[in-house]
């Protein structure tokens, strides 16, 4: 080799630093064991670039022009081309005022989109940096605490106890360590490390304190290049592709709408070439949803905010929309669902010898356990103890075998006050066990007890997967634990015990009654998987995926990363590796579930703002396609497409407040459900356009309202008929959220505060320029308090319709319109069993009833006000059932069982039933 390498050279790996000589390695990278200066380390760190994953950074300026390319804009855009290039005849100038106000429409909305995305990316980014990992390295012949992100090749760190290593090092002199790679690897033993071995970045430290010398950093890491590996590309999500279908949706209304004026009013009517161009230019202006996209960005960047306030940082603002829909959360179940802190259960501590208690046992097993640079059991048992220092009271140590992985236990030989020798051992039941008959100097071993060790359920878990059940969220603890943990860790959080071996993932299992079930339907039933490896995991969220589950995964590991990628949701936990996080969609900052529960109610409101705002969107074009293009076809009539462009910027201005809305989150997973948006809007949209038509025959042809409200008439009178028409569709197309907001009547449930003031500051800057405004340019003449006054009255009394309408579209689409015509006729039923089973359970509550019992489930055979599909009530209530089932059966009758088994009695013979 080469005595003069460049770090060049080291940077492209030309050197095997990993298995060349440790002296060599210092020779190579030009260093010492006294580390590097400052000054080195910053010129090394213009080589090799900082140590951590590289992130893809994105230009400002492009991602603020992004904003106005869509189709919605580009249809905005040919608007304005139209403006100035197709409204030149007739003998009047290009139409500058609609040119200028649909640019400056454009670059508002960018504008407010940039903005908030901005800013929602610069918080999560901030509270990314502050989980960035530190590490103890010598620069300037100085021990200090850096971030990680400074290592370069040739630093000098301490890796201690505990600790996760920054970059891959080689060790240097000092006792041998032991290393977690379960991260890298998924080996789910330590690995021991001896002086001069490599260790790689992402490993944790779990025994041990030594030097070592960084050979690699960043992406040229073992840990760097595995996560490199995930695929980086953006699939398309849901929220995309309904964001495509919604805007073509929008666009194809508008064009058939285009279609039928032109078709009418050139070949037909003969009307003038620019009167024509202005009539399809009050289409394209009003029609665009224009504010959509903006609206619900801004909707996704302030629930960023919001949910990274609750602990969960949002890398990927669509993931918002689809944890509102997901109906599954595979969960880890250490750190996640438990504490991941090892707890000695003392009530379950069984004793084999007559003259020993419990605390003696204890007492023993902690004499065999390291009272420093201890590991998770060691430490679990030691603590039980009142005073640590116990453990060593009274005696003292000749020998201590450690830990190792073949063994599987600990030993130690000592000999107390009166200089009596001993030898204790601890470790697992099979390998400790036979021990007991082997012979030694002191006679022959003696076994003591059984010390059953678990990790206790977090406080709040058992209540938060309850609750999440009841939000039609399925949790799925996935371990690397053995079965029998996974299923008594399940008991005791109340979740199930349906729980299979991985090896059921890949049709391994021996188990017949699980061999014949298909494992896509096995994981869809299952609660759980035990003896997990994180290449499952990817399985796991495929088989769901195939099953139409939108499906959340977390993780923690490198190796999990792909599964997070893959999942719908990726969730990386609290303390997971920088690979994990770089694959996942969200980030914990804070451990347990119920930091994922509260992001997915919050998810599910901000979703339910974004539903409401586009069932608004897309009626608001249908009425003004439809509505425009009556009053244009009809009567002749030609609306100025400036004061559409008001409307636009005023209404949409201030409908971005319904990102701070008051809404009720729905109970169940949500989603875009198109054919719900589209027939809503499409008949609420309808409705009002009829209502605009009939407002302007009574205006126009008629003495209505001058006969009636005794303003004076304006029949005749274009300037002062547009002035009116404008005030009218102002403030019924605002209105109109009101209704899309609300389940109930709109006018019972109290909208945000900030959604009333844009309403009203809207629609009283609207009535001035009614009132006042005389703009030649605009073609509009002010119409006087009075009749303002009367379009108010008018608005309101065919507003309450709305809701009417909506409650009639909701049951329409619910199919129960249909059920209650068919299915009540028992004979052309489709139910099972003719619906017997709902009969016998109405029959058993008039009994319970009958007999003055309470009746546990009411009602949910009753269709009365309940608009949601029986069969999401039926899986909710399935649900719950089977897990008090559950919870009852393993504690009463576990109990009883274990008693039963532990005083020797015959279980046959008592009567098997048990009552509370």
């Amino acid at each position: 080799m080469a005595p003069d390498i460049s770090l060049e050279e080291i940077k492209n790996e030309t050197i095997d630093l990993e298995h060349i000589p440790i002296e060599e390695v210092f020779t190579q990278l030009k260093c010492t064991r006294e580390g590097l200066t400052s000054d080195e380390g910053t010129k090394r760190l213009e080589i090799f670039g900082p140590n951590k994953l590289e992130e893809k950074k994105e230009s400002k300026v492009l991602k603020f022009l992004g904003f106005m390319w869509n189709p919605l804009s580009w249809v905005m855009e040919l608007a304005a081309i139209m403006a100035i290039v197709l409204a030149n005849g007739g003998g009047k100038p290009p139409d500058w005022p609609d040119f200028v106000g649909i640019v400056v429409l454009l670059l508002i909305n960018s504008t407010i989109s940039f903005i908030e995305e901005n800013n929602a990316g610069n918080a999560a980014a901030a509270l990314m940096a502050g989980l960035a990992p530190k590490t103890k390295v010598l620069r300037d012949r100085k021990w200090s605490e850096q971030e990680a992100s400074i290592l370069v090749p040739g630093d000098l760190i301490s890796v201690k106890l505990g600790d996760i290593i920054p970059a891959d090092c080689r060790l240097l002199e000092g006792d041998a360590l032991k290393i977690d790679q379960s991260a890298l690897t998924g080996e789910s033993l330590p690995v021991t490390k001896n002086p001069g071995d490599g260790v790689f970045s992402g490993s944790t430290c779990k025994q041990g304190e030594i030097e070592a010398v960084v050979i690699a950093t960043g992406v040229h890491t073992f840990f760097g290049k595995a996560a490199h590996l995930v695929d980086s590309t953006n699939n398309v999500g849901h929220f995309q592709k309904v964001l495509t279908a919604i805007g073509n949706f929008c666009i194809c209304s508008i064009a058939v709408g285009m279609l039928i004026e032109i078709v009418v009013m050139y070949p037909i009517q003969h009307r003038k070439y620019r009167d024509g161009i202005d009539n399809l230019l009050v289409l394209l202006i009003g029609g665009i949803p224009i504010a959509m996209p903006t609206v619900l960005s801004v909707t996704m960047a302030i629930g960023s905010h919001r949910l990274s306030q609750q602990g969960a940082i949002t890398k990927r603002m669509t993931a918002i929309e689809e944890m509102a829909g997901m109906d599954v959360l595979c969960s880890d179940k250490t750190g996640t669902l438990t504490l991941n802190k090892l707890t000695v259960d003392k009530s379950l501590i069984e004793v084999f010898q007559k003259n020993i208690d419990k605390d003696m046992v204890v007492l023993i097993a902690a004499r065999a356990s390291r009272v420093e640079n201890q590991d998770a059991i060691d430490a679990s048992i030691v603590n039980m103890l009142s005073d640590p220092k116990e453990a060593r009271a009274g005696i003292t140590e000749v020998h201590f075998l450690p830990f190792n992985p073949v063994e599987k236990r600990t030993a130690i030989t000592y000999y107390d006050s009166n200089g009596d020798w001993h030898r204790c051992s601890k470790g697992a039941p099979e390998q400790t066990i036979p021990e007991k008959t082997k012979e030694s100097a002191g006679g022959p071993w003696e076994f003591v007890g059984l010390l059953p060790l678990f990790d206790p359920p977090r406080h709040d878990s058992a209540e938060t997967i309850k609750k999440a059940l009841e939000l039609g969220v399925n949790v799925k603890m996935i371990t690397g634990d053995q079965l029998a943990i996974g299923k008594e860790t399940g008991r005791r959080l109340g979740m199930g015990t349906n729980m299979y071996p991985s090896s059921s993932l890949l049709g391994e299992c021996t188990d017949e009654s699980i061999a014949s079930i298909p494992i896509d339907e096995l994981i869809e039933r299952a609660d759980g998987f035990a003896g997990v490896f994180p290449e499952h995991k990817y399985e796991i969220v495929k088989k769901l995926q195939e099953r139409k589950h939108i499906c959340g995964m977390t993780g923690d590991g490198v190796n999990d990363a792909p599964a997070l990628k893959k999942a719908d949701i990726g969730i990386a936990v609290a303390d997971a590796t920088d690979a994990a996080r770089s694959a996942s969609d969200i980030v914990l900052t804070e451990p347990g579930l119920s930091v994922i529960v509260s992001a997915v109610l919050t998810s599910r409101a901000i979703f339910q703002r974004m539903k409401n705002y586009t069932i608004y969107a897309v009626s608001i074009t249908i009425r003004i396609v439809l509505g425009f293009m009556l009053v244009a076809l009809l009567w002749k009539f030609d609306f100025p497409p400036f004061m559409v462009l008001i409307i636009a910027i005023l209404n949409d201005g201030t409908i971005m407040t319904i990102s701070k809305d008051r809404v009720k989150p729905s109970p169940l997973p949500d989603s875009w459900k198109l054919k719900e948006i589209f027939a809503t809007g499409v008949v609420l949209g309808t409705y009002m356009a009829i209502i605009t038509v009939i407002f302007f025959y009574l205006a126009s042809d008629t003495d209505f309202f001058s006969d009636n409200f005794k303003v004076r008439s304006i029949r005749g009178s274009h300037d002062e008929l547009a002035s009116a028409l404008y005030l009218q569709v102002s403030i019924i197309s605002q209105a109109l959220i009101f209704v899309t907001r609300s389940r109930s009547w709109s006018f019972v449930e109290r909208p945000g505060f900030l959604l009333i003031i844009a309403f009203f500051a809207a629609q009283l800057v609207a009535t001035i320029i009614a009132v006042y405004a005389n703009w030649e340019f605009a073609r509009i003449k002010g119409i006087g308090w009075g009749w303002a006054g009367v379009i108010w009255i008018f608005t309101i009394v065919t507003y309450f319709p709305l809701d009417i309408l909506k409650f009639i579209i909701r049951f329409g689409l619910s199919g129960k319109a249909w059920d209650s015509m068919i299915q009540n006729k028992t004979a052309f039923t489709t139910k099972k069993d003719y619906g017997k089973g709902e009969r016998e359970a109405q029959w058993a509550v008039a009994q319970r009833t009958l007999h003055g019992l309470s009746n546990d489930n009411p009602a949910i055979f009753h269709d009365k006000n309940n608009y949601k599909e029986l069969s999401e009530i039926a899986e909710q209530a399935k649900r719950r059932a089977e897990v008090a089932r559950l919870r009852e059966l393993h504690t009463l009758k576990g109990h009883v069982e274990s008693v039963v088994k532990l005083k020797g009695l015959d279980i046959e013979t008592i009567q098997q039933h048990y009552t509370v």
